[in-house]
């Protein structure tokens, strides 16, 4: 464990519903994510994979089993990209990119250099006084991408950050996201269900069953980042989507057939 940043050990949860139904979001999960591993989730609606992130992030509390950074039982510090962005609207861009430093042991000097300067590297530093409801979908996802890396995270969640966008923004967004992390390269949790997203960003991805979600399969992406454009990569790329497909497909036929439910 002590080579592993972050690590699930026999983590579930369970919700109770109000009229004392309860409903098993996650089954028993073990796994662990390496120093600057950058982990993609996927896998149906409802199988607890968001559940996963605001357990990692501090906001849900295990029903049962630990979660540990770094050997020891305590909170990473984190940062969170959702899919609608989770702006501020009454603030400024450079005012939301500071707001995640307001808490950080930061002067008000610091905190408006970080600001400038992660503004500057993501090609918002023209609409650092816009508010969000001025700006594109995508130029939104990419003030909330500034936030959470302005903080220079020890683990980075990620919900569904580009599933709202275009194709053509998306893919430039996701090229550019991994241009960002490599500089920081944070271990990472990324949830998604576009399985080609996944295959082109991710170097280990948990494909989960329906809910109560168990990772069936974990596959790691050998071919380098850089290298997952180029036709040579192609067949090997296709062929993990397919296998990734394959399960997610397997788990959606046996929970009809079982006559499970399975709610966002």
């Amino acid at each position: 464990m002590n080579n592993m940043e972050f690590c699930l050990d026999a983590v579930t949860k369970t919700y109770t519903e109000k009229n004392g139904v309860q409903i098993q979001a996650l089954a028993p999960l073990t796994k662990t994510v390496a120093p600057g591993e950058f982990v993609a989730l996927i896998g149906p609606s409802g199988c607890g994979k968001s559940t996963l992130l605001y357990l990692a992030a501090g906001l849900l509390l295990p029903t049962s089993g630990r979660l540990y950074w770094r050997g020891a039982e305590k909170q990473p510090q984190t940062a969170m990209v959702f899919q609608q962005g989770g702006l501020f609207p009454w603030l400024t861009v450079a005012d939301n990119v500071a707001f995640s430093l307001q808490d950080r042991e930061f002067s008000q000097q610091e905190i408006t250099e970080r600001v400038a300067q992660k503004l500057a590297r993501m090609q918002l530093s023209e609409f650092a006084d816009a508010y969000p409801g001025s700006l594109s979908g995508g130029m939104r996802q990419r003030v909330g991408i500034a936030r959470a890396l302005v903080t220079e995270p020890d683990l980075l969640l990620m919900d569904e950050p580009f599933s709202a966008l275009d194709a053509q923004t998306r893919r430039l967004l996701e090229d550019d996201l991994v241009q960002y992390w490599e500089e920081l390269r944070p271990a990472t949790l990324y949830v998604t269900h576009n399985i080609a997203e996944a295959v082109r960003l991710a170097d280990v991805i948990w494909v989960f069953s329906p809910r109560p979600g168990r990772i069936v399969e974990c596959l790691t992406v050998d071919i380098p980042r850089k290298e997952r454009h180029q036709l040579s990569a192609r067949t090997q790329l296709a062929a993990l989507e397919e296998t990734i497909w394959q399960e997610i497909k397997a788990g959606a036929t046996a929970a009809l057939t079982q006559g499970g439910r399975h709610d966002d």
